[in-house]
Protein backbone atom coordinates (compact mmCIF):
# COMPACT_ATOMS: atom_id res chain seq x y z
CA UNK A 1 0.00 0.00 0.00
CA UNK A 2 2.77 2.41 0.95
CA UNK A 3 4.67 1.49 -2.25
CA UNK A 4 1.54 2.14 -4.27
CA UNK A 5 1.05 5.53 -2.63
CA UNK A 6 4.73 6.38 -3.09
CA UNK A 7 4.59 5.36 -6.73
CA UNK A 8 1.50 7.42 -7.29
CA UNK A 9 3.10 10.42 -5.63
CA UNK A 10 6.26 9.97 -7.69
CA UNK A 11 4.25 9.75 -10.89
CA UNK A 12 2.39 12.90 -9.96
CA UNK A 13 5.64 14.76 -9.33
CA UNK A 14 7.15 13.50 -12.61
CA UNK A 15 4.01 14.49 -14.51
CA UNK A 16 4.12 17.95 -12.99
CA UNK A 17 7.77 18.32 -13.91
CA UNK A 18 7.12 17.16 -17.47
CA UNK A 19 4.20 19.55 -17.76
CA UNK A 20 6.36 22.41 -16.45
CA UNK A 21 9.00 21.66 -19.07
CA UNK A 22 6.54 21.91 -21.96
CA UNK A 23 6.87 25.20 -23.88
CA UNK A 24 4.12 27.66 -23.13
CA UNK A 25 1.70 28.24 -26.00
CA UNK A 26 2.22 31.55 -27.80
CA UNK A 27 0.15 34.37 -26.33
CA UNK A 28 -3.08 35.11 -28.15
CA UNK A 29 -3.04 38.36 -30.08
CA UNK A 30 -5.22 41.10 -28.58
CA UNK A 31 -6.89 41.31 -32.00
CA UNK A 32 -6.64 38.26 -34.29
CA UNK A 33 -5.11 39.12 -37.66
CA UNK A 34 -6.23 37.74 -41.00
CA UNK A 35 -3.35 35.25 -40.79
CA UNK A 36 -4.75 33.95 -37.49
CA UNK A 37 -8.18 33.16 -38.88
CA UNK A 38 -7.87 32.21 -42.57
CA UNK A 39 -7.67 28.63 -43.82
CA UNK A 40 -4.62 27.29 -45.66
CA UNK A 41 -6.59 27.39 -48.91
CA UNK A 42 -7.58 31.02 -48.32
CA UNK A 43 -3.97 31.92 -47.60
CA UNK A 44 -2.76 30.18 -50.76
CA UNK A 45 -5.30 32.12 -52.82
CA UNK A 46 -4.36 35.43 -51.17
CA UNK A 47 -0.61 34.88 -51.67
CA UNK A 48 -0.81 33.33 -55.15
CA UNK A 49 0.11 36.40 -57.24
CA UNK A 50 2.93 37.34 -54.88
CA UNK A 51 4.44 33.86 -54.95
CA UNK A 52 4.36 33.86 -58.75
CA UNK A 53 5.90 37.33 -59.05
CA UNK A 54 9.38 36.54 -57.68
CA UNK A 55 10.79 40.00 -58.54
CA UNK A 56 9.75 43.44 -57.30
CA UNK A 57 11.01 47.02 -57.14
CA UNK A 58 11.61 48.81 -53.84
CA UNK A 59 11.74 52.63 -54.04
CA UNK A 60 13.30 54.70 -51.23
CA UNK A 61 12.59 58.36 -51.98
CA UNK A 62 12.04 61.36 -49.78
CA UNK A 63 13.51 64.61 -48.42
CA UNK A 64 16.74 62.80 -47.60
CA UNK A 65 17.51 62.84 -51.35
CA UNK A 66 18.30 66.58 -50.98
CA UNK A 67 21.30 66.27 -48.62
CA UNK A 68 22.10 63.07 -50.53
CA UNK A 69 24.46 61.72 -47.87
CA UNK A 70 26.20 65.00 -46.95
CA UNK A 71 25.38 67.49 -44.18
CA UNK A 72 27.32 70.64 -43.35
CA UNK A 73 30.13 69.50 -45.59
CA UNK A 74 30.47 66.09 -43.93
CA UNK A 75 29.80 62.84 -45.74
CA UNK A 76 27.90 60.31 -43.65
CA UNK A 77 28.80 56.70 -44.32
CA UNK A 78 25.46 55.24 -43.20
CA UNK A 79 22.51 54.76 -45.55
CA UNK A 80 21.13 57.94 -47.10
CA UNK A 81 17.64 57.95 -45.61
CA UNK A 82 19.08 57.96 -42.06
CA UNK A 83 20.96 61.27 -42.42
CA UNK A 84 18.60 63.18 -40.10
CA UNK A 85 19.38 60.70 -37.34
CA UNK A 86 23.07 60.28 -38.18
CA UNK A 87 23.77 64.02 -38.31
CA UNK A 88 21.39 64.83 -35.40
CA UNK A 89 19.63 67.39 -37.58
CA UNK A 90 17.15 69.45 -35.54
CA UNK A 91 13.50 68.99 -36.49
CA UNK A 92 13.04 72.59 -37.70
CA UNK A 93 16.12 72.40 -39.95
CA UNK A 94 15.08 69.10 -41.45
CA UNK A 95 11.50 70.21 -42.05
CA UNK A 96 12.84 73.26 -43.86
CA UNK A 97 14.16 70.96 -46.58
CA UNK A 98 10.58 70.56 -47.79
CA UNK A 99 10.61 74.07 -49.26
CA UNK A 100 13.48 72.94 -51.55
CA UNK A 101 11.83 69.71 -52.68
CA UNK A 102 10.47 70.15 -56.20
CA UNK A 103 11.11 66.88 -58.08
CA UNK A 104 9.83 67.98 -61.47
CA UNK A 105 11.87 65.24 -63.15
CA UNK A 106 9.66 62.58 -61.57
CA UNK A 107 7.62 60.56 -64.04
CA UNK A 108 5.34 57.84 -62.73
CA UNK A 109 5.08 56.51 -66.27
CA UNK A 110 8.86 56.15 -66.56
CA UNK A 111 9.23 54.51 -63.14
CA UNK A 112 6.57 51.89 -63.87
CA UNK A 113 7.96 51.36 -67.38
CA UNK A 114 11.41 50.84 -65.86
CA UNK A 115 10.04 48.21 -63.48
CA UNK A 116 8.30 46.48 -66.39
CA UNK A 117 11.41 46.56 -68.55
CA UNK A 118 13.35 44.96 -65.68
CA UNK A 119 10.86 42.11 -65.48
CA UNK A 120 9.55 43.23 -62.11
CA UNK A 121 5.96 42.41 -61.19
CA UNK A 122 5.28 44.79 -58.30
CA UNK A 123 6.51 48.04 -56.77
CA UNK A 124 6.78 49.04 -53.10
CA UNK A 125 7.48 52.73 -52.42
CA UNK A 126 8.24 54.58 -49.18
CA UNK A 127 5.01 56.39 -48.37
CA UNK A 128 6.59 57.62 -45.12
CA UNK A 129 10.06 56.77 -43.88
CA UNK A 130 11.52 57.34 -40.41
CA UNK A 131 11.92 61.08 -41.06
CA UNK A 132 8.14 61.42 -40.86
CA UNK A 133 7.74 63.09 -44.26
CA UNK A 134 4.71 61.75 -46.16
CA UNK A 135 5.24 61.26 -49.90
CA UNK A 136 1.49 61.51 -50.42
CA UNK A 137 -1.44 63.83 -49.87
CA UNK A 138 -2.26 63.47 -46.17
CA UNK A 139 -5.00 65.23 -44.25
CA UNK A 140 -3.68 63.70 -41.02
CA UNK A 141 -0.48 65.77 -40.97
CA UNK A 142 0.70 68.75 -43.06
CA UNK A 143 4.32 67.54 -43.32
CA UNK A 144 3.71 65.98 -46.71
CA UNK A 145 4.75 66.44 -50.33
CA UNK A 146 1.48 68.11 -51.39
CA UNK A 147 1.16 70.66 -48.57
CA UNK A 148 4.78 71.35 -47.59
CA UNK A 149 6.62 71.50 -50.94
CA UNK A 150 6.42 73.54 -54.15
CA UNK A 151 5.79 70.27 -56.01
CA UNK A 152 2.16 70.06 -54.78
CA UNK A 153 1.64 66.64 -56.42
CA UNK A 154 0.93 63.19 -54.99
CA UNK A 155 3.43 60.77 -56.57
CA UNK A 156 1.67 57.78 -55.01
CA UNK A 157 -1.54 58.68 -56.81
CA UNK A 158 0.35 59.10 -60.08
CA UNK A 159 2.09 55.76 -59.57
CA UNK A 160 -1.24 54.07 -58.81
CA UNK A 161 -2.71 55.39 -62.06
CA UNK A 162 0.31 54.24 -64.08
CA UNK A 163 0.39 50.84 -62.40
CA UNK A 164 -3.20 50.28 -63.47
CA UNK A 165 -2.42 51.33 -67.04
CA UNK A 166 0.72 49.21 -67.30
CA UNK A 167 -0.47 46.15 -65.37
CA UNK A 168 1.80 46.51 -62.35
CA UNK A 169 1.01 45.80 -58.68
CA UNK A 170 1.67 48.59 -56.16
CA UNK A 171 2.49 48.48 -52.47
CA UNK A 172 3.37 51.06 -49.82
CA UNK A 173 6.14 51.10 -47.20
CA UNK A 174 5.13 52.87 -43.98
CA UNK A 175 7.32 53.51 -40.93
CA UNK A 176 4.69 52.90 -38.29
CA UNK A 177 6.87 53.40 -35.21
CA UNK A 178 9.85 55.61 -35.97
CA UNK A 179 9.01 59.21 -36.76
CA UNK A 180 11.77 61.74 -36.08
CA UNK A 181 9.76 64.90 -36.77
CA UNK A 182 6.46 64.26 -34.95
CA UNK A 183 6.29 64.63 -31.15
CA UNK A 184 6.33 61.20 -29.50
CA UNK A 185 7.49 59.28 -32.54
CA UNK A 186 9.98 56.52 -31.84
CA UNK A 187 13.65 56.71 -32.74
CA UNK A 188 16.34 54.07 -32.70
CA UNK A 189 18.80 54.67 -29.86
CA UNK A 190 22.09 55.64 -31.52
CA UNK A 191 25.24 57.55 -30.60
CA UNK A 192 24.76 60.33 -28.06
CA UNK A 193 20.98 60.47 -28.39
CA UNK A 194 18.71 60.03 -25.39
CA UNK A 195 19.28 56.43 -24.23
CA UNK A 196 15.57 55.85 -23.64
CA UNK A 197 13.79 57.65 -26.48
CA UNK A 198 16.57 57.95 -29.05
CA UNK A 199 15.66 61.63 -29.43
CA UNK A 200 18.18 64.45 -29.95
CA UNK A 201 15.80 67.43 -30.13
CA UNK A 202 13.22 68.49 -27.54
CA UNK A 203 10.77 68.99 -30.41
CA UNK A 204 10.68 65.19 -30.76
CA UNK A 205 9.45 64.59 -27.21
CA UNK A 206 5.84 63.65 -26.61
CA UNK A 207 3.46 60.72 -26.27
CA UNK A 208 4.04 57.73 -28.55
CA UNK A 209 0.39 56.72 -28.19
CA UNK A 210 -0.69 60.20 -29.25
CA UNK A 211 1.58 59.95 -32.30
CA UNK A 212 0.19 56.50 -33.09
CA UNK A 213 -3.44 57.57 -32.93
CA UNK A 214 -3.16 61.10 -34.34
CA UNK A 215 -0.73 60.45 -37.17
CA UNK A 216 0.33 56.87 -37.88
CA UNK A 217 -3.01 55.08 -37.85
CA UNK A 218 -4.86 57.90 -39.69
CA UNK A 219 -2.16 57.91 -42.38
CA UNK A 220 -2.29 54.13 -42.72
CA UNK A 221 -6.05 54.46 -43.20
CA UNK A 222 -5.48 57.12 -45.87
CA UNK A 223 -3.05 54.84 -47.70
CA UNK A 224 -5.42 51.89 -47.56
CA UNK A 225 -8.55 53.80 -48.57
CA UNK A 226 -7.51 56.56 -51.00
CA UNK A 227 -5.84 54.68 -53.86
CA UNK A 228 -8.53 52.35 -55.17
CA UNK A 229 -7.40 48.75 -55.40
CA UNK A 230 -3.92 49.66 -54.16
CA UNK A 231 -1.93 48.98 -52.08
CA UNK A 232 -1.75 45.21 -52.45
CA UNK A 233 1.22 45.13 -50.06
CA UNK A 234 2.00 47.11 -46.90
CA UNK A 235 5.62 47.04 -45.79
CA UNK A 236 6.19 47.97 -42.13
CA UNK A 237 9.59 48.58 -40.54
CA UNK A 238 11.55 48.90 -37.25
CA UNK A 239 8.77 48.19 -34.73
CA UNK A 240 10.29 50.03 -31.76
CA UNK A 241 7.66 50.70 -29.03
CA UNK A 242 5.12 48.49 -30.82
CA UNK A 243 3.55 46.48 -27.99
CA UNK A 244 0.93 43.80 -28.80
CA UNK A 245 -1.80 46.25 -27.84
CA UNK A 246 -0.44 49.04 -30.05
CA UNK A 247 0.10 46.70 -32.97
CA UNK A 248 -3.46 45.43 -32.52
CA UNK A 249 -4.78 48.94 -33.18
CA UNK A 250 -3.16 48.80 -36.62
CA UNK A 251 -4.33 45.23 -37.20
CA UNK A 252 -7.92 46.43 -36.77
CA UNK A 253 -7.35 48.66 -39.79
CA UNK A 254 -5.54 45.99 -41.83
CA UNK A 255 -8.29 43.45 -41.24
CA UNK A 256 -10.71 45.62 -43.20
CA UNK A 257 -8.66 44.71 -46.30
CA UNK A 258 -8.69 40.89 -46.33
CA UNK A 259 -6.64 40.49 -49.53
CA UNK A 260 -3.80 42.67 -48.27
CA UNK A 261 -0.31 41.20 -47.86
CA UNK A 262 1.89 42.61 -45.09
CA UNK A 263 5.29 41.75 -43.72
CA UNK A 264 6.75 40.59 -40.41
CA UNK A 265 7.87 44.02 -39.15
CA UNK A 266 4.64 45.38 -37.65
CA UNK A 267 5.70 44.29 -34.16
CA UNK A 268 3.74 43.20 -31.12
CA UNK A 269 4.20 39.51 -31.92
CA UNK A 270 2.36 39.63 -35.25
CA UNK A 271 4.22 37.54 -37.84
CA UNK A 272 2.44 38.92 -40.90
CA UNK A 273 2.83 37.12 -44.20
CA UNK A 274 6.46 37.46 -45.19
CA UNK A 275 9.92 37.13 -43.69
CA UNK A 276 12.14 40.01 -44.81
CA UNK A 277 15.87 39.26 -44.79
CA UNK A 278 17.64 42.56 -45.48
CA UNK A 279 20.77 42.80 -47.61
CA UNK A 280 21.39 39.05 -47.55
CA UNK A 281 20.06 35.80 -48.96
CA UNK A 282 19.43 33.11 -46.32
CA UNK A 283 21.35 29.89 -46.96
CA UNK A 284 18.22 27.71 -47.00
CA UNK A 285 15.53 30.32 -47.41
CA UNK A 286 12.63 30.06 -44.97
CA UNK A 287 11.01 26.64 -45.51
CA UNK A 288 7.30 26.84 -44.76
CA UNK A 289 7.23 30.67 -44.85
CA UNK A 290 6.84 33.18 -47.65
CA UNK A 291 9.90 35.41 -47.76
CA UNK A 292 11.46 38.31 -49.62
CA UNK A 293 15.07 39.48 -49.64
CA UNK A 294 15.20 43.27 -49.88
CA UNK A 295 18.51 44.51 -51.23
CA UNK A 296 20.16 47.59 -52.70
CA UNK A 297 21.88 48.06 -56.08
CA UNK A 298 24.68 50.11 -54.50
CA UNK A 299 25.28 50.54 -50.72
CA UNK A 300 22.33 52.77 -49.87
CA UNK A 301 18.55 52.75 -50.00
CA UNK A 302 17.92 56.50 -50.13
CA UNK A 303 19.93 58.46 -52.70
CA UNK A 304 23.54 59.41 -51.92
CA UNK A 305 25.27 61.44 -54.61
CA UNK A 306 28.69 59.91 -53.97
CA UNK A 307 27.75 56.24 -53.58
CA UNK A 308 28.83 54.79 -56.91
CA UNK A 309 29.51 51.26 -55.67
CA UNK A 310 26.95 49.66 -57.95
CA UNK A 311 26.67 45.88 -58.05
CA UNK A 312 27.21 44.25 -61.42
CA UNK A 313 24.33 42.94 -63.48
CA UNK A 314 25.86 39.49 -63.02
CA UNK A 315 25.63 39.80 -59.22
CA UNK A 316 22.05 41.12 -59.36
CA UNK A 317 20.89 38.32 -61.68
CA UNK A 318 22.62 35.67 -59.61
CA UNK A 319 20.86 37.05 -56.54
CA UNK A 320 17.49 36.81 -58.28
CA UNK A 321 18.13 33.24 -59.40
CA UNK A 322 19.49 32.20 -56.00
CA UNK A 323 16.47 33.66 -54.21
CA UNK A 324 13.97 32.04 -56.60
CA UNK A 325 15.74 28.69 -56.19
CA UNK A 326 15.03 28.91 -52.46
CA UNK A 327 11.39 29.87 -52.91
CA UNK A 328 11.72 33.59 -52.18
CA UNK A 329 11.14 36.97 -53.83
CA UNK A 330 13.76 39.60 -54.67
CA UNK A 331 12.77 43.17 -53.76
CA UNK A 332 15.48 45.25 -55.42
CA UNK A 333 15.78 48.94 -54.52
CA UNK A 334 16.18 52.10 -56.56
CA UNK A 335 16.87 55.51 -54.99
CA UNK A 336 15.71 58.48 -57.10
CA UNK A 337 17.49 61.80 -56.56
CA UNK A 338 15.88 65.03 -55.36
CA UNK A 339 14.65 65.75 -58.89
CA UNK A 340 12.89 62.39 -59.07
CA UNK A 341 15.45 60.93 -61.48
CA UNK A 342 16.66 57.34 -61.08
CA UNK A 343 20.49 57.13 -61.26
CA UNK A 344 21.61 56.00 -64.72
CA UNK A 345 23.69 53.03 -63.48
CA UNK A 346 20.59 51.64 -61.76
CA UNK A 347 18.51 52.07 -64.91
CA UNK A 348 21.18 50.37 -67.01
CA UNK A 349 21.38 47.33 -64.74
CA UNK A 350 17.61 46.94 -64.54
CA UNK A 351 17.31 47.01 -68.32
CA UNK A 352 19.99 44.32 -68.56
CA UNK A 353 18.18 42.15 -66.00
CA UNK A 354 15.02 42.53 -68.05
CA UNK A 355 16.79 41.42 -71.20
CA UNK A 356 17.80 38.18 -69.47
CA UNK A 357 14.29 37.67 -68.12
CA UNK A 358 12.75 38.27 -71.55
CA UNK A 359 14.50 35.08 -72.62
CA UNK A 360 14.60 33.11 -69.38
CA UNK A 361 11.69 34.39 -67.29
CA UNK A 362 9.92 31.05 -67.55
CA UNK A 363 12.57 29.69 -65.17
CA UNK A 364 11.76 32.36 -62.54
CA UNK A 365 8.11 33.42 -62.59
CA UNK A 366 5.60 31.03 -61.06
CA UNK A 367 8.30 28.55 -60.07
CA UNK A 368 8.88 26.88 -56.74
CA UNK A 369 12.06 26.10 -54.82
CA UNK A 370 14.56 23.52 -56.00
CA UNK A 371 13.92 19.80 -55.56
CA UNK A 372 17.65 19.04 -55.62
CA UNK A 373 19.31 18.43 -52.27
CA UNK A 374 22.58 20.03 -53.30
CA UNK A 375 24.52 22.56 -51.15
CA UNK A 376 24.70 26.07 -52.61
CA UNK A 377 27.69 27.07 -50.50
CA UNK A 378 29.61 26.33 -47.31
CA UNK A 379 29.30 27.43 -43.69
CA UNK A 380 32.35 28.61 -41.79
CA UNK A 381 33.08 26.71 -38.58
CA UNK A 382 34.59 29.79 -36.92
CA UNK A 383 33.58 33.06 -38.61
CA UNK A 384 30.18 34.60 -37.88
CA UNK A 385 28.18 37.22 -39.77
CA UNK A 386 26.66 40.37 -38.27
CA UNK A 387 23.53 38.43 -37.30
CA UNK A 388 25.60 36.02 -35.17
CA UNK A 389 25.20 33.06 -37.52
CA UNK A 390 28.10 31.08 -38.94
CA UNK A 391 29.10 32.85 -42.14
CA UNK A 392 27.76 31.29 -45.33
CA UNK A 393 29.82 31.57 -48.51
CA UNK A 394 27.81 30.73 -51.64
CA UNK A 395 29.25 28.79 -54.54
CA UNK A 396 28.21 29.87 -58.01
CA UNK A 397 28.03 26.69 -60.09
CA UNK A 398 24.29 26.32 -60.68
CA UNK A 399 20.85 26.68 -59.14
CA UNK A 400 17.50 25.08 -59.90
CA UNK A 401 13.87 26.17 -59.88
CA UNK A 402 10.81 23.96 -60.24
CA UNK A 403 7.81 24.05 -62.57
CA UNK A 404 4.80 21.69 -62.68
CA UNK A 405 6.34 19.51 -65.40
CA UNK A 406 9.82 20.97 -65.77
CA UNK A 407 13.01 21.37 -63.79
CA UNK A 408 15.07 24.45 -64.62
CA UNK A 409 18.83 24.41 -64.11
CA UNK A 410 20.42 27.87 -64.17
CA UNK A 411 24.06 27.19 -65.02
CA UNK A 412 26.62 29.81 -63.96
CA UNK A 413 29.83 27.84 -64.46
CA UNK A 414 29.77 26.16 -67.88
CA UNK A 415 31.32 22.66 -67.69
CA UNK A 416 34.66 22.52 -69.45
CA UNK A 417 34.09 18.97 -70.68
CA UNK A 418 30.73 19.86 -72.24
CA UNK A 419 28.78 17.55 -69.93
CA UNK A 420 26.50 18.68 -67.11
CA UNK A 421 26.18 15.97 -64.45
CA UNK A 422 23.40 15.47 -61.91
CA UNK A 423 24.05 12.94 -59.15
CA UNK A 424 20.43 12.17 -58.36
CA UNK A 425 17.14 13.05 -60.00
CA UNK A 426 14.03 14.08 -58.04
CA UNK A 427 11.84 13.31 -61.07
CA UNK A 428 12.05 11.16 -64.18
CA UNK A 429 13.51 13.18 -67.06
CA UNK A 430 12.06 12.69 -70.55
CA UNK A 431 14.11 15.25 -72.43
CA UNK A 432 16.23 18.39 -72.18
CA UNK A 433 16.96 21.60 -74.09
CA UNK A 434 18.34 25.09 -73.49
CA UNK A 435 15.73 27.75 -72.85
CA UNK A 436 17.60 30.38 -74.88
CA UNK A 437 17.64 28.06 -77.90
CA UNK A 438 14.50 29.07 -79.81
CA UNK A 439 14.43 25.74 -81.63
CA UNK A 440 14.55 23.80 -78.33
CA UNK A 441 16.95 21.36 -79.93
CA UNK A 442 16.99 18.16 -77.82
CA UNK A 443 20.17 17.54 -75.84
CA UNK A 444 21.75 14.11 -75.47
CA UNK A 445 20.91 12.38 -72.17
CA UNK A 446 23.10 9.62 -70.76
CA UNK A 447 22.06 7.76 -67.59
CA UNK A 448 24.89 7.64 -65.05
CA UNK A 449 24.05 5.48 -62.02
CA UNK A 450 21.20 7.20 -60.19
CA UNK A 451 22.04 10.41 -62.01
CA UNK A 452 22.20 11.83 -65.49
CA UNK A 453 24.72 13.37 -67.87
CA UNK A 454 23.47 16.05 -70.27
CA UNK A 455 25.68 16.90 -73.24
CA UNK A 456 25.84 20.65 -73.77
CA UNK A 457 27.12 22.88 -76.58
CA UNK A 458 30.74 23.91 -76.28
CA UNK A 459 29.84 27.45 -75.17
CA UNK A 460 27.21 28.92 -72.87
CA UNK A 461 24.37 30.77 -74.58
CA UNK A 462 24.47 33.48 -71.92
CA UNK A 463 27.63 34.68 -70.12
CA UNK A 464 25.81 35.13 -66.79
CA UNK A 465 23.41 32.19 -66.63
CA UNK A 466 22.22 29.73 -69.26
CA UNK A 467 19.03 27.85 -68.41
CA UNK A 468 18.85 24.11 -68.99
CA UNK A 469 15.28 22.77 -69.11
CA UNK A 470 14.51 19.19 -68.08
CA UNK A 471 11.10 17.94 -69.19
CA UNK A 472 9.55 15.91 -66.39
CA UNK A 473 6.02 14.97 -67.46
CA UNK A 474 3.96 13.31 -64.77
Amino acid sequence: MKRTLLSAALLAIMSALCFAQQPAPPPAHPVPSIQDTETAAQRDARMAWWRDARFGMFIHWGLYSIPAGTWNGQRYQHIGEWIMNDASIPVAQYKALASQFNPTGFSAHDIVALAKSAGMKYIVITAKHHDGFAMFDSKADPFNIVDATPFHRDPLRELAEECRKQGMKLGFYYSQAQDWTYPGGAAAVRGTHDPKTGHWDKAQDGSFDEYLHKKAIPQIEELLNNYGDFPVVVWFDTPREMTPERAAEIVKVLNKHPNLIWNNRLGGGYKGDTETPEQYIPAQGFPGRDWESCMTINNTWGYKSWDTNFKSTETLLRNLIDIASKGGNYLLNIGPDSHGIVPAPEVERLHQMGQWLDVNGEAIYGTKATLFDVPTGTFSTTEKDKRGNFKFTPTWNWRSTTGPDKLYIEIFAWPTNGVFHLDKLPRKVAGAYLLADKSHKPLKLTPNGEGLDITLPSKALDPIATVLVLNTPS
